[in-house]
């Protein structure tokens, strides 16, 4: 599972919060059994005392067989006692024993050396919440994603293609872009006059990619600039994204580049980004409602360059879709 280095570490911190949550719900029982049942303390005290007794005498060469046999019994004997004295105050046999949150891992996070299935929910909501995607809603996935709401009839006289087919083309792109993301290294740049389809086309990609628990970030243009600004002057304030974690993630979402403030200093950090990225073979998913030729007025040639050798460029068109649903919930026939 691809995580940053800060993300497993925070992974870490929650089961040192939950260990420390079940070492002070089990001694906050055994302060209740014994103050309901004194004699627990002492039986207690007594396997203690036997057990490191029958522990050096199984390593010591000199130890018959009868005396560990004893000893054994003896042990047995006081863990029946116990048992009792915990079911004189209506406690079950096993009130006193470890608490774990994860019976598999015992809170561990790792099986026979391979993460938990508990660590790997843990991963997700972490991933979940640092995406800045939180409010994904739930139809905008592949499994719900319909083409039944792209028209088919009217042709873009720029590509010869209806929003149907043009879109049926875009959406296998994007499937193939997820099925080989672990495998093929590849950057999408959505071309969109309306921002409408590239947004929805991200967040389906972005589902997608976490649910298999890839670290992904998402951040309109606007947030992602500020990050930059936050870190290195400090009238801008705080943000809530560390800007090493823009070329760390598996992928990063840019959306509505284009509506920055055009500045040196901005173009530099995202020619900084890009590059790293590429270098690091991480793959990076731009939205923008600028044609190409605006694009390449806009940024340096640097910039451009890259987005043309590097990027499936991805030309969108067509009806508001999400303002489509809204007037008439139900699909097109």
């Amino acid at each position: 599972m691809p995580l940053t280095n800060t993300q497993y570490a925070s992974i870490m911190r929650l089961y040192d919060d939950i260990k420390t949550a079940n070492r002070r719900m089990q001694s906050d029982r055994y302060n209740e059994v014994t103050a309901l049942c004194p004699d627990i303390a002492d039986i207690d005290s007594e396997i203690i005392d036997l057990s490191m007794k029958t522990a050096r005498a199984r390593i010591e060469a000199d130890s018959s067989d009868t005396d560990t046999d004893e000893l054994a019994s003896s042990l047995k004997s006081l863990n029946e006692r116990k048992v009792a004295a915990l079911a004189s105050i209506g406690k079950p046999a096993d009130y006193l024993d470890d608490i774990f949150t994860c019976p598999y891992c015992k809170d561990s996070g790792y099986v026979d050396g391979k993460r938990c299935i508990c660590f790997n929910k843990k991963a997700i909501d972490l991933i979940y919440k640092d995406s800045n995607l939180k409010n994904i809603t739930a139809d905008e996935n592949f499994d719900t994603f319909s083409l039944s709401w792209y028209n088919n009839t009217d042709v873009d006289p720029a590509t010869g293609l209806t929003p149907y087919i043009n879109m049926q083309k875009v959406l296998k792109v994007c499937h193939d872009f997820v099925d080989n993301f672990d495998n093929t290294f590849s950057n999408l740049l959505f071309i969109e006059n309306t921002y409408i389809e590239q947004t929805i086309l991200s967040n389906c990609i972005a589902r997608a990619l976490m649910d298999s628990c890839h670290s992904i970030i998402y951040l309109t243009a606007g947030e992602f600039f500020d990050s930059f600004k936050s870190d290195d002057f400090k009238e801008f304030g705080s943000s809530k994204f560390d800007t090493s974690f823009f070329v760390e993630c598996d992928l990063l979402i840019i959306d509505d580049l284009g509506t920055e403030t055009a500045s040196d200093y901005n173009f530099s950090n995202l020619f900084n980004t890009i590059n790293e990225r590429l270098l690091r073979r991480k793959s990076i998913i731009i939205s923008s409602n600028l044609e190409m030729p605006d694009i390449e007025t806009r940024y340096s040639q640097r910039i451009f360059s890259r987005l043309v050798s590097a990027y499936s460029i991805l030309r969108l068109f067509g009806d508001d879709i999400r303002c489509m649903k809204k007037l008439s919930p139900t699909k097109r026939s």
